[in-house]
């Protein structure tokens, strides 16, 4: 019977991540106690799981497995991914499932706010699967949600978390007319790594992208993050941080890598809590105006109260 449990695992997970499933298997290490959370439960997570499901919605918090789904939905707050479940590319860190998605939803960006309304989120954070296939890479439906969750809930601030846009002239310019209050794009790890962690991308491209954001709206807040684990040193981190500070990005996020199957990009190592905290203050240093270093942080973990922070310490600056 083991056996048979096991054997469906492997086929449900090759089907999730058809490009991986031949790959040899990588050891999967065993979580250190800061690494441990709560399973979700309660009944505001469950009402927070209705009203997504109501609306027929994706979160990246189920999609990519993020370990904060129960803290996160017990505070109604979910992160919203559009564009559907299935993405174009292939990242060896990633648990989205990979494949050829299907045709935009028109109707999506009202359903996304009518959602956010239900929840009454102050701050939402919005974010997507990679869409290649599509001719601006799905910037004008970035666009459409930013704006029609202005209509249904003009008191809430919108945050997105893009792609990269690779080889999409104009998408971030539409993006940015529709004037997210926070343009977040990962880097998501040094550029010795790309070619192994985030084949599909280019890392002075994503560099660009945060650049260009801040110039087409310098008054707006940009964002980007970092997984450590994966086998990078901390000075190709440091210089990482040198390299957002040039692009004039304010708020960086720093958190660990977490090896979704055996399968996926081997994790190197566990960073403990103190090191976090050392690479949290080198960033302060830097001159970043916002950071978010720790061994659960996500893009939008605290995304709404790390937000108020990164206003307060703009006004004092």
């Amino acid at each position: 019977m083991t056996t048979v449990i096991d054997q469906a695992e492997r086929d449900r997970r090759a089907l999730r991540h058809p490009e991986k499933a031949n790959r040899p298997d990588n050891p999967v290490l065993r979580k250190p106690d800061w690494i441990r959370v709560k399973a979700p439960m309660g009944r505001e997570y469950s009402q927070t799981e209705t009203i997504v499901r109501e609306h027929g919605l994706h979160t990246v918090c189920e999609e990519a497995g993020c370990p904060n789904i129960g803290e996160c939905w017990t505070h109604r707050h979910a992160t919203m991914m559009i564009m559907g479940d299935t993405c174009t590319r292939a990242c060896a860190f990633c648990n989205v499932k990979t494949g050829l998605p299907g045709a935009l939803d028109g109707g999506e960006p009202d359903r996304v706010a009518e959602a956010v309304a239900k929840l009454g989120l102050k701050h939402v954070v919005v974010t997507s699967v990679d869409r290649d296939d599509l001719p601006d890479g799905g910037a004008k439906h970035f666009a459409e949600t930013i704006q029609a969750i202005r209509r249904q809930s003009p008191g809430t601030t919108v945050e997105v978390l893009t792609p990269d846009f690779l080889r999409k002239p104009g998408s971030i310019e539409i993006v940015m007319e529709a004037r997210p209050d926070v343009f977040n794009h990962n880097l998501e790890t040094v550029p010795r790594l790309y070619l192994n962690v985030r084949p599909g991308a280019r890392y002075f491209v994503s560099l660009r992208l945060l650049e260009r954001a801040k110039e087409l709206v310098p008054d707006g807040f940009t964002k980007s993050g970092l997984m450590v684990g994966l086998g990078e040193s901390r000075e190709e981190i440091m210089q990482v941080m040198d390299d957002l500070r040039a692009a004039g990005v304010d708020y960086l996020t720093i958190g660990q890598y977490l090896q979704p199957t055996r399968k996926h990009a081997p994790l190197d190592r566990f960073w403990s809590p103190d090191e976090f905290k050392a690479l949290e203050a080198t960033a302060r240093a830097k001159g970043f105006q916002m950071v978010s270093a720790s061994p659960l942080t996500r893009s939008s973990y605290h995304a709404d109260s790390d937000f108020a922070q990164l206003k307060a310490a703009r006004t004092r600056a």
